[in-house]
């Protein structure tokens, strides 16, 4: 069987056994059916949504003249960027219903929820918004991004029962009408991003992702496999529940559930408490796949250089150690006990330091210092979390914060933890690879029979997922839910629970 895989700009050939089995996204299995794509019926099916919202009053109600409203958007990371994307469609929804009701078009502000991601540049709120909305509210100066080093623009809640240390947008905190437009996809990260997940790490500072983006939450049994009964889960819920206390008010959500193109299967408003529950059982469709016969003892993919989270994802050794154990985290129920990883990647030491000034110096940092594990970093996460240029950066240059680094490291032991090995094949660089504890090999042929021989029985079942890096990756299952390979995937509630 003769495969391609992505490999840095381009593609790797394989030879792999016949008995080799392949997932593709969208195409193995088939997407839940999505609503019509031409305008006019995705706003309508909107404006369905936000006039009959979950748990609480409709937009409408909601409005008045002199309110100030806050529009929190996603960033470019996720959600598509198509004409009729969810959130072009849903913004013009919430505009007209506010308009309609006497909100003034100067009271409104579109806000980029990007976290500790790079803050959204001009080019990118074009792209994300479309010509129209862009001019509609850019020449104004009713667009901006969420700056979480911006103390003018923050306000400290305090502590959450749990302990968690909140710090959230100011313009957010201060609006009559706080609407998050928001996305039900699966994310390695607590199960979806949407609801609670997107307040939670979108208008908050480093200390408020700190209490869930670490070791401690993310080394627990109840990560891996990804779920939405997780501690992480739990506590963007807190948090969020805990901003809307602070708040005197609830976040009006408008939430699509998306297939692999990011086409709206389905809109849910309202309230997230009440909402994200109802949402999901229909993102549960697309997102567990229960197609998996048996369980896998290697599997076969490949890495391009740009993907997620950006260019040079792919090459950067902390963003690779990251997505390999997102793999994981979403496939870990189909996963033999032995597994071990294939995968392709240029892995040509370019950390693309304008995105991630601080990685290459984290990455240093691992080397020395009696460092036997990525989680032993996070006793650096204050240092590099208040390193001072690092931060301008963030804020004036598009590089990502530098706490997020520690995100990346926590979630990237993961790959060590759950994995027999991980073969990289084709490095360009291949001692950066042998640094984060991963085996190279120039072929896929090459790792596959060292993998066989060392790891498995001499016959080992092969799965293939080309495109991983590149689409909406599902979370696959087995058919029999019974034989999940899992920790504590016993919540009743979820899909894939015994």
């Amino acid at each position: 069987m003769k495969l391609e895989f992505e490999y840095g700009t381009g593609k790797m050939a394989a030879d792999l056994p016949d008995s080799t089995d392949v997932f593709i996204t969208g195409e193995t299995v088939k997407d839940p059916e999505c609503l019509p794509q031409d305008w006019d019926s995705l706003y309508a099916a909107t404006l369905e949504s936000v006039r009959n919202p979950i748990g609480m009053e409709p937009l409408a109600d909601l409005a008045h003249p002199g309110a100030k409203v806050v529009i929190i958007i996603p960033d470019i990371v996720k959600g598509g960027t198509q004409p009729t994307s969810h959130r072009r469609v849903s913004i013009r929804v919430c505009l007209d219903e506010l308009f309609a009701s006497g909100v003034s078009h100067d009271d409104v502000l579109l806000l980029f929820s990007n976290g500790l991601h790079p803050r959204t540049s001009v080019e990118e709120a074009r792209q994300i918004l479309g010509d129209e909305l862009f001019g509609e509210f850019y020449d104004s100066g009713q667009i901006t991004s969420h700056d979480s080093e911006d103390y003018e623009h923050l306000v400290d809640l305090g502590f959450t029962p749990q302990g968690d240390h909140v710090i959230m947008n100011k313009y957010v905190y201060d609006a009559d009408i706080a609407i998050l437009i928001g996305h039900t996809q699966g994310n390695p990260y607590g199960g979806y991003s949407g609801g609670y997940k997107h307040c939670a790490t979108g208008i908050t500072h480093w200390r408020s992702i700190s209490a869930h983006h670490v070791p401690r939450v993310m080394s627990r049994p109840d990560f891996v496999p990804v779920s939405t009964s997780s501690l992480m889960r739990s506590k963007f819920d807190q948090q969020g529940m805990f901003m809307e206390q602070k708040m005197g008010k609830k976040f009006f959500c408008c939430d699509a559930v998306l297939d692999t193109w990011s086409r709206q299967i389905e809109i849910n408003s309202g309230y997230a408490a009440e909402m994200q529950p109802i949402a999901w059982k229909t993102a549960d469709k697309r997102t567990y796949v229960h197609w998996a016969e048996k369980k896998y003892d290697i599997v076969v993919m490949g890495m391009p250089t740009k993907f997620h989270y950006g260019d040079g994802m792919g090459t950067n050794p902390i963003q690779m150690m990251q997505a390999v154990s997102a793999q994981v985290i979403r496939h870990k129920r189909i996963l033999s006990d032995h597994c071990v990883f294939v995968i392709a990647s240029y892995c040509n030491g370019w950390f693309h330091d304008e995105r991630w000034p601080y990685l290459r110096e984290q990455w240093e940092l691992w080397q020395t210092d009696k460092m036997n594990t990525l989680d032993d970093m996070i006793k650096y996460g204050e240092y590099f979390a208040t390193n001072e240029e690092y931060i301008r950066k963030y804020r004036f240059a598009g590089a990502f914060h530098p706490f997020h680094g520690f995100s990346m490291m926590s979630c990237g032991n993961l790959a060590e933890k759950y994995l027999s090995a991980t073969y990289i094949v084709g490095a360009q660089q291949p001692g950066i690879a042998r640094t984060m504890g991963l085996k190279t090999r120039p072929t896929f042929e090459e790792a596959i029979a060292d993998a066989t021989r060392k790891y498995t029985d001499g016959n080992p079942n092969i799965l293939a997922l080309p495109g991983a890096y590149v689409s909406a990756v599902p979370h696959l299952c087995m058919k029999d839910p019974s034989q999940n390979s899992h920790f504590r995937d016993d919540a009743p509630s979820h899909p894939c629970g015994c």
